[in-house]
């Protein structure tokens, strides 16, 4: 599968200003320390590129939702530093992303200078893609490259309307990998193919379920919105997470994937716990049995088992999503060993965004998969076979 857009290896760069739409929304401590620096990591190649190719950078990005207003405990600083230390080279760090004294910052740059922009959702111009505020942004630069994957599919100012206010755009190596990757894995995969999907709802994942049953050999479903189809089927789930307006339509995709042949696989026991305080007692128990007024957190060993001799044979696995709350210790077992397991598969292994991406990592598998995205929502609409606002805004080769 061959991006479609013009690519950055495609456009002049020396000499030139180069505004980089990247995704430095990192997570941060309380003590405003960087906890993951993944997505800057993945940056750090094209900006070297742009260097070596004798332009400078002009680096831009949102973190967290300041919801358009100025938010010290969610500003870039500590971004600033800690890519400085991985360029080997200093980093200017802009205090704002608009106005007459960033254009001043930019104008000054020389080939090989970076300047980091502060977060852009300190301006509602940017999630409203106000032609404005698109404008300014543009002004800084004369080439612009979209490296953020995980805000393709928003229609923001640094997005999508940047595009519409300066001569030359084009996609970074790291959307370019992002769009190969995952829909070269779902349109044309080594099988057998198979889907691991969690996460908590069904609702969340209708698109993704709907588009990949149709081309998977194998379905495993974990997470909370297991519980969904275990109700449909006719099992009493406690008070496990269950959207009652999704019975009817989970039972269906089930139905219909045994129908094609596809292998359908749910847990057959889960870990519950009395209540979702930290310290309440927790057991294992198989899923016919879960005890009234108990929440199911996570997937049991035997659970873990079956799951992971269903991808041992595996081709190609799409994961999206965790097996449970694997944010706290006592639920996070069964997406540990899921991780583990598609790690050790002799297949092309292809990870989420999100929550999953962090699952991966916090079970020391992040170096074992093949290719682990750094959007979420971005690689969800991907999955579902929709378009991204960002990569559409791009000029064709």
């Amino acid at each position: 599968m061959q991006i479609t857009k013009q690519t950055i290896d495609q456009v002049e760069l020396r000499g030139k200003r180069v505004i980089l739409r990247v995704d430095f929304n990192v997570p941060l401590d309380d003590a405003a320390q960087i906890t993951d620096d993944s997505r800057i990591r993945a940056a750090v190649p094209t900006i070297n590129h742009v260097i070596d190719e004798g332009g400078s950078v002009i680096l831009c990005s949102h973190l967290g939702r300041p919801q358009g207003v100025v938010c010290p405990a969610l500003s870039l600083a500590p971004v600033a530093k800690r890519l400085g230390r991985l360029l080997g080279k200093e980093v200017t760090f802009a205090p704002d992303c608009a106005g007459a004294g960033v254009k001043n910052l930019a104008s000054q740059l020389k080939p090989g200078d970076v300047l980091l922009l502060e977060n852009l959702r300190f301006h509602p111009g940017e999630e409203a893609n106000d032609p404005r505020f698109a404008s300014d942004l543009a002004s800084l630069g004369d080439v612009f490259i979209n490296e953020a994957f995980g805000t393709a599919h928003r229609s923001h100012a640094s997005t999508v309307g940047v595009t519409n206010f300066i001569k030359t755009s084009a996609a970074g190596y790291l959307m370019k990998r992002e769009v190969e990757s995952l829909e070269g894995a779902v349109e044309n995969p080594a099988r057998p193919l198979v889907a691991i999907l969690g996460g908590a709802k069904v609702s969340g994942k209708i698109g993704v379920i709907e588009n990949l049953g149709k081309k998977v050999d194998k379905v495993i479903i974990g997470g909370g919105m297991a519980f969904t189809f275990l109700k449909a089927m006719g099992c009493e789930i406690g008070r496990s997470l269950v959207e009652h307006d999704m019975l009817a339509f989970a039972d269906g995709v089930r139905k219909h994937a045994l129908e094609r042949g596809v292998k359908f696989y749910l847990p057959v026991d889960c870990v519950v716990a009395a209540g979702l305080d930290p310290g309440a007692e927790t057991k294992i128990v198989p899923v016919q049995e879960i005890p009234a007024g108990w929440h199911g957190l996570d997937i049991g060993p035997a659970s873990v088992k079956l799951f992971s001799v269903a991808v041992h044979d595996a081709k190609t696995i799409l994961w999206n999503g965790p097996m449970g709350l694997f944010e706290r210790d006592a639920f996070a077992r069964g997406t540990q060993a899921m991780a583990h397991a598609v790690a050790d598969a002799y297949a092309l292994t292809i990870v989420g965004g999100g929550s999953t991406a962090l699952a991966v990592h916090r079970a020391g598998e992040t170096e074992n998969m093949s290719f682990i995205s750094t959007g979420g929502g971005a690689a969800l609409t991907l999955l579902e076979g929709g378009d991204l606002p960002g990569l559409a805004a791009l000029p064709d080769r």
